[in-house]
This record gives structure tokens, C-alpha cells and sequence, in this order.
């Protein structure tokens, strides 16, 4: 029998069998209509190149850009360096991935921020050791571009970009870093004016309440570039300040400066900035306070309408500022602000946390980031206006399609409770004032009235249950499966070879409502056509997977 007849025969029936055997399965290949999205002539008469033109993330996670994943690593101690780059690699190779037509080229740019902030190098008693935590580690960053690597993009393409104290990249380690990647990493930290043009890519900011426009470090923002933001899973003044806050250092000096207090000038061209900005940052700020955001009637100047204010600019730049992906790293995790915290020596300290945050969302991203420090997001403004400006869709961290990633491909949707979580102090808008005594440093852990209204997203709450195309097909050794299931049920995931043989149960068990992804690495199976059945609720679903070698 041609190949293509026993495809196009065999699926549909298929839809129908709960069990059968050899003998049966080929009797029933005279009655079926094919479940390929190409024709079998098509798919086997190509190779696959390890190397395609593009690349890009996950479409699982493009599919999902509410959601927010989760990758728990195994690093046994922050000065593991070996060990810190080896996750940065896995990470990077399951969440970039070949495209076929659509995506970034593999020539194309990668501008990655990761949070390469000043390192309080003036502090009595710094260390390089104890100021790891207050940047993204060096070797998960570098891991990630040996993963893109992978894909043919090599470290010349990577461009580092951070405005902030470049004196103190080496007591990072990304000069050394660059130097054996390849990656473009310059001191770009002289003014607007003091730059070559050719280095600051202008955006308008069409919806801004403080900018009208900003400069950024080029090739951020630039056409065709795709962006990574490397968050570090640590706190500050402003709170758990992670992806959002991050792409603050994209900009270029002066306008860089979202920090300074209200009413105070920023050094930027007064065009770059809206005229009525002050008055309707104290408009938002005065409603914001009679709607009880908390804490935002901490006086003062660096009270509730310093973060409004800090918050705006904020929101500004994520308003222009799309990257591909907002990732935390918090392989450890780091409390206090820079060198000052909490500890029995007035310093801060890094904890290990190892958990890898990442989404699409930057707002979802980090009110799950500030969960996971022990915090409680709905008290933070930032979150609040977020939604406001349309930036975000939830409050609640419990109302978040929470993922947990795996580097071997599967995709679970889990409750967050499910994850470990890392107090995390801060001196975000100490509570001591109107008679209250709250520490310096201090959790902002208080319960919170979450609003009923979620967004749902039709890709995580289906109404019937779905076994989707697997991607990449064709595929050389190794593909990911999409499934939804409506409730939560007993699912079973078989692979069958055109024989009618089990090669592999790939799931057997209780699932959650959702979206869920798992991986078949066929390294072990011959070339040729094979089948994915799904078996929930008394009913199957069937799938075609080419395997090219």
C-alpha cells in the first residue's frame, strides 16, 4: 500500500478507537481522511537543516502571552559558574527555536538587557561576592547566547546594552564575558548629545503621560531587532524591581533618570516631555490615593507620589519597548537595595532560589516575581496602573496561567502555590508613619482584596479538548505536542508507528484544566511517518508527525 493511501486512510477512524491491535489497526486503514497539514510527498521528500533562516520563541509560548513559566534549576551554590551557564544553555535552547518562514533572521540583531546596574563599588565593605545578586549572572546571560549559538546566531551578533556605571561591567564579569562571545558591550553612558547619532535609536511615545519621546541605546528599539530582557530576581526601593523596571537602563543618559522625584527636572529636551505632565501625574496621583492603592499615602517626597511618578515613566517605556521575552533570573535571588539590607551586618544578601521567570508579559512576569519573593503584588501601584494604561491584564498572581517549563519540553500548567517562595525584604514605602512601626526592611505581605474579574484567555480555559499539530513537523529527533483538555481528567499520550505499534506512552495520568505541552525525542526511531493519539474522557484525537533524519 502507498504511504500516502495508509496516511489518508487511517486518522479519522482512529478518532474512534480506544484500544486496538495489530491486526485490527491495519484493517482499518481503508476509511480515514488525513490529519497532515502538508502532503506525506512534501514532508518526506525534504531534509532538515540544523540551521534554519529564522528563529524565535516557543510557539507554545507565543500561543500563551498572558502566561507566565516557570523553569526550576538545580544550581548548588551561586559561584557555580559551570553550573549557571549550563542552565542559561538549556534554558536558551528550549525557548529559541527554528522557524520555518516567519520569525527574526539569523543574521538579524539581538540587543539583550540584563540588569547590569552599578555594583555600589564605593561601599565600605564591597566585595565582588557579596554584589553578585544585584546583577543578572554573567554566565546565565552567556549560556543563553550559546544557545542562540545553536541556531546559527553567533556572539557577534548579540549587542549588551546598559547605560548604567560601566566601570563596574568587570567586577561583573561581562567584559571578559564579551570578549570570549564575541558580544558588542561598549561604555554608552555620555549624554544624549555626547553620543554618535548612530548609537541612540529615537521612539515616539504616542500614549506617554511624562514622554512624548526616548531615546534608546541602539540597536534596542531598532527595526528587525530582536530584544531579550534579563531581569535579576532581587529588591530595591521601588519594591521587587524586575523586568519592568529592567528596560529602564535601555535609555540613554538623562532620560534614563525615571527615579527623580516629583517635580524635580529631568536633563532632557523640555520637547521630549508633555507639557501638563506634572499636573496629571498629581491628578492620577490624588485619585490613585482616594482609591486606596496601598500604601500610597506614604508622605513625603520619596512617599506614594514618588512611585507614581517613577511608575509612569515606567509604563511610558514598557508602552514602546516590545521585547521577545522578559525573563527573571532568579537561579538566586537577592533582598535589600544594592549593597544596604536587612542583615545582621546592614547588608543585603543573595539566597538561592532557583527558578527561571519568563513570559511574554512583563507586568505578569513580575507580579508572579514578587509573589515568589514573599510578597503580596496587589499592594504595589505599579501593577494598578499597569492595568489602567492596558499594559496588563490581572492582578491577582492566583488569576495568571502559571506554567511549569521544562528544558526537556513539556509545558504543565501548575498552580503557583506549587513553587517555593523566597522572602525577600524591602524599604519599599516603610510603613511608619500615622503610628505605624514597621521595620526599615520589611515583606509588603499584607492581605490583599483581589477584584473578582479575571481575563480569561480562551489558549489556557478551552471549552472542549484539543490535541494540536505538533511543532516542528517535520522534525529531526525531537517535537513538541500541544494539548488543551476542558476539566481536569485522566489523559493518556500514545505515539504509534504506521504499523499500529506503541513506540511510546508520553503521558498516562490526571491533568488540570488548561493547556499543556510535553516533548517525544524520537532519537530512537527510523525516519518515517508517525502518530500521536490522545485518549480523554472516552474519547481520542489524532495527530501525523514526519520524523526526517
Amino acid at each position: 500500500m502507498h504511504l500516502s493511501g495508509c496516511i489518508s486512510r487511517w486518522a479519522s477512524v482512529c478518532l474512534h478507537m480506544i484500544s486496538f491491535d495489530r491486526r485490527t489497526f491495519l484493517r482499518t486503514l481503508g476509511a480515514a481522511g488525513t490529519t497532515l497539514v502538508l502532503s506525506p510527498h512534501d514532508l518526506l521528500g525534504r531534509t532538515l537543516s540544523t540551521h534554519s533562516e529564522y528563529f524565535g520563541i516557543h510557539p507554545f509560548i507565543e500561543s500563551h502571552p498572558d502566561a507566565v513559566f516557570l523553569l526550576t534549576t538545580s544550581v548548588d551554590t551561586k559561584l557555580n559558574s559551570s553550573a549557571i551557564k549550563q542552565a542559561g544553555l538549556d534554558f536558551g535552547s528550549s525557548v529559541f527555536v527554528p522557524m520555518a518562514t516567519a520569525g527574526t533572521p539569523i543574521t538579524g540583531k539581538v540587543a539583550i538587557k540584563p540588569n547590569l546596574t552599578c555594583r555600589s563599588r564605593s561601599h565600605p565593605l564591597y566585595t565582588i561576592e557579596r554584589s553578585m545578586g544585584i546583577v543578572t549572572d554573567v554566565y546565565f546571560v552567556e549560556g543563553i547566547i550559546g544557545s542562540l549559538g545553536g541556531l546559527g546566531v553567533s556572539g557577534s551578533q548579540c549587542y549588551l546594552r546598559e547605560v548604567n556605571c560601566p566601570s563596574d561591567f568587570a567586577d561583573g564579569g561581562y567584559v571578559d564575558m564579551a570578549a570570549r562571545t564575541g558580544a558588542d558591550l561598549r561604555d554608552l553612558s555620555a549624554s544624549v548629545s555626547s553620543l554618535p547619532p548612530e548609537f541612540i535609536q529615537w521612539m515616539d511615545v504616542p500614549d506617554g503621560v511624562w514622554f512624548s519621546r526616548i531615546p534608546y541605546l541602539w540597536p534596542v528599539n531598532s527595526e528587525g531587532t530582536f530584544l531579550l530582557n534579563i531581569a535579576k530576581l532581587k529588591t530595591h526601593s521601588m519594591g521587587v524591581t524586575l523586568t519592568a523596571k529592567n528596560l529602564q537602563g535601555t535609555i540613554a543618559r538623562g532620560y534614563v533618570s525615571h527615579c527623580t522625584k516629583y517635580g524635580t527636572a529631568m536633563n532632557v529636551s523640555s520637547d521630549h516631555v508633555r507639557s501638563d505632565a506634572n499636573a496629571v501625574i498629581l491628578s492620577y496621583y490624588n485619585r490613585h490615593v482616594a482609591d486606596k492603592i496601598p500604601r500610597w499615602d506614604c508622605p513625603g517626597s520619596t512617599g506614594g507620589i514618588w512611585q507614581e511618578t517613577w511608575a509612569t515613566r515606567c509604563l511610558d517605556n514598557n508602552s514602546v519597548t516590545k521585547p521577545a521575552l522578559h525573563i527573571i533570573e532568579g537561579i538566586y535571588g537577592r533582598d535589600g537595595d544594592f549593597m544596604d539590607g536587612p542583615g545582621p551586618d546592614g547588608l543585603a544578601a543573595d539566597y538561592m532560589t532557583n527558578l527561571i521567570i519568563f513570559g511574554k508579559n512583563p507586568f505578569h512576569v513580575d507580579i508572579v516575581g514578587h509573589w515568589i519573593g514573599g510578597h503580596e503584588p496587589g499592594n504595589f501601584g505599579l501593577f494598578t496602573l499597569a492595568i489602567e494604561r492596558g499594559l496588563s491584564f490581572f492582578l491577582d498572581p492566583m488569576t495568571i496561567p502559571v506554567y511549569a517549563w521544562s528544558t526537556g519540553g513539556t509545558a504543565t500548567l501548575t498552580p503557583l502555590t506549587s513553587f517555593q517562595r523566597t522572602p525577600l525584604k524591602t524599604k519599599y514605602l516603610q510603613r511608619n508613619y500615622n503610628g505605624q512601626t514597621e521595620p526599615l526592611w520589611h515583606l509588603v505581605n499584607e492581605a490583599y482584596e483581589y477584584p473578582t474579574s479575571v481575563r480569561v484567555n480562551a489558549g489556557t480555559r478551552p471549552e472542549s479538548f484539543v490535541l494540536q499539530q505538533n511543532y516542528p513537523n517535520p522534525f529531526n529527533a525531537g517535537t513538541s505536542i500541544q494539548f488543551s483538555l476542558p476539566v481536569e481528567g485522566n489523559v493518556r499520550l500514545e505515539v504509534f508507528d504506521v504499523y499500529g505499534q506503541i513506540v511510546e506512552v508520553l503521558r498516562d495520568g490526571p491533568l488540570t484544566r488548561g493547556s499543556h505541552m510535553v516533548r517525544w525525542n524520537g532519537k530512537n526511531s527510523a525516519s518515517g511517518v508517525y502518530f500521536c493519539r490522545m485518549l480523554y474522557g472516552g474519547r481520542s484525537q489524532i495527530r501525523t508527525m514526519v520524523l526526517l533524519r
